[in-house]
């Protein structure tokens, strides 16, 4: 009985899964530059959840389709849920924006452990199937037009897709190149960020296709998206792999741990302890406040730029509040311009930053971000008081850059202090810190311009005030990392418990213990590389194009 269970056992460890962890491990010759781009792929599709407020005004009339047809004073937002006899209201569908960041982060602090010890191939699936079904729901409740539906499908079901899509390559980016952690997930999360580039404007082709006098083409643009979305993602997943155990890139050495040098650690912490750990609650403080001021620049942005310089940014001499319906329909064309720039710059931001941090380390970008940050946020309202744009849209451009930067430089900062082996599902935990912000950040916003109305100062004032509650904001968060110190040893794996871990994480020493044809085909020819890139290359290229045409408003 024994022998046969032996042997049932070493059947099962030889014969992994399509989908198992086993079955990835790249062979000899692997090019690791194949990685990033399947990471891409995936944070393209899944980072259209920044693009989706493209649909707002669409799904407002969805049953009206010139013009929406209101709700009576009686229909509350549980009533609007399941009403089929007039439109839903803009602020009640930007409850699936809320949905969307809520859920990444809680679905990314639930799961990463076992994201860790399913390997990224399979979280990569799962998260296709729950992004691109969410659409698909999505697109019957549109159908139907019942907005529970959408809800559930888009803001749940798809949540938990980005939640798990988001830090699905973190783990393996950072063991493929150990030589450049920064540079390598910014690749990635500089993926997320462009997701809308490229998906509000497809969706806005789509759903000028589709509309006819009886449809506003929204559901119709759900599905097709969910297609092509799904071959991406799949297409992501299936295209991850992971190194042997133990791999490292040719010619690189890792270095040596010097006294002055702890803040790189070479062992590991499982993530379990990170709670208890404080260095995890000050890095959940410095994204926390860094997102926060950075969320709440993006909302207010536009509304900013046109409230500050109203009728000087069409040659006007004229305040915002004395312009007439067609002038302020210019100055929102050149409003959408500037924010389209930053954007092109919060993507920038993510990969730039986060590559300058392999050479500064991780802490000193940070303070970098906080002092730098600190003083544009400062300066914005002695710009605006000037009537100064290039000042004024020159330090939003560099404080988007470094709010895109501080997303992308995390994952690393995280792999310095508690090691690579569960950075995956430690970035997951922290990711609620991102979940906090998107609440925090807009309400201190939003609130504050309302309380500065209604004490009747003018509206180009009207965020002074806001501004410097940013710049509080980054203090504590350059506070928070000045204080993290090297993770005490006493909080580290010992060599049991990490050797017990790799075996829950079913790492092998190389793809022969699972047979070569099950890790995969050796794909050293440099031709895959380039097809590679070129796939995510080319729907990227087009966005930045399409972003650059908006720009081109702002500057004209």
């Amino acid at each position: 009985m024994s022998s046969s269970a032996d042997a049932t056992s070493t059947m099962s460890d030889t014969t992994p899964g399509f989908l198992s962890k086993e079955r990835i491990i790249a062979g000899d010759g692997y090019n690791r530059w194949l990685v990033p781009p399947a990471a891409l792929a995936i944070h393209l599709c899944i980072g259209m959840a920044y693009g989706f407020s493209v649909f707002w005004l669409p799904l407002s009339k969805a049953l009206g389709i010139k013009e929406p047809i209101k709700c009576g004073a009686d229909i509350g937002f549980f009533q609007e849920l399941f009403t089929t006899t007039c439109d839903w209201k803009v602020s009640t569908l930007g409850w699936m924006y809320t949905l969307f960041f809520v859920l990444l982060g809680s679905s990314a602090a639930l799961w990463g452990g076992w994201l860790e010890r399913a390997g990224p191939r399979k979280a990569g699936v799962v998260s296709a199937l729950c992004w691109c079904g969410g659409m698909l729901i999505s697109a019957l409740g549109v159908y139907t037009h019942q907005f529970w539906l959408m809800l559930l499908g888009s803001g749940v079901i798809g949540g938990i897709g980005l939640g798990l899509g988001y830090i699905s390559p973190v783990s393996t980016l950072i063991k493929w190149f150990p030589d450049r952690r920064g540079m390598a997930t910014g690749m990635a999360i500089m993926g997320f960020g462009g997701g809308a580039m490229i998906g509000s404007p497809l969706a806005a082709e789509l759903m000028k296709h589709f509309a006819t006098d009886l449809e506003v083409g929204v559901w119709q643009t759900f599905v097709c998206m969910a297609v092509v979305y799904f071959v991406f993602m799949m297409a992501g997943a299936l295209g991850y792999r992971v190194p042997a155990t133990g791999w490292k890139p040719a010619g690189w050495t890792p270095p040596v741990q010097q006294a002055s040098n702890t803040m790189i650690t070479q062992n590991h912490v499982h993530v379990s302890k990170v709670w208890g750990i404080p260095q995890f609650w000050m890095v959940w403080v410095v994204l926390c406040m860094n997102v926060s001021a950075g969320i709440g620049v993006i909302g207010m942005a536009s509304p900013m730029l046109q409230e500050v310089f109203g009728g000087s940014l069409i040659g006007v001499d004229a305040k915002f509040g004395d312009l007439d319906k067609a002038q302020l329909t210019l100055i929102a064309g050149v409003a959408a311009g500037f924010t389209a720039l930053l954007s092109l710059f919060n993507i920038g931001g993510r990969f730039v930053w986060a590559s300058l941090s392999d050479k500064l380390g991780r802490k000193l970008t940070y303070i970098v971000f906080f002092v730098l940050g600190g003083a544009l946020y400062a300066s914005v309202p002695a710009s605006a008081m000037a009537g100064n744009k290039l000042l004024f849209v020159a330090a939003f451009c560099i404080i988007l850059s470094m709010y895109g930067g501080g997303f992308a430089t995390v994952p690393a900062y995280l792999a310095d202090l508690f090691g690579t082996q569960m950075v995956g599902a430690i970035h997951g935990r922290l990711l609620t810190a991102w979940a906090t912000a998107g609440i925090l950040g807009p309400v201190v916003v939003n609130y504050m311009r309302d309380y500065q109305l209604g004490l009747g100062i003018p509206r180009e004032q009207v965020y002074n005030q806001t501004m410097f509650i940013l710049v509080g904001m980054l203090v504590v968060g350059l506070i928070a990392n000045l204080m993290i110190r090297p993770v005490n040893a006493k909080h580290f794996m010992t060599p049991e418990e990490l050797a017990h871990e790799k075996k829950l994480a079913h790492e092998k020493a190389s793809a022969s213990e699972v047979g070569n044809a099950q890790g995969g085909p050796v794909q050293s020819n440099p031709l895959w590389v380039v097809l590679a890139w070129i796939a995510v290359g080319i729907p990227l290229a087009w966005g930045i194009y399409r972003t650059l045409q908006s720009v081109g408003k702002f500057f004209n």
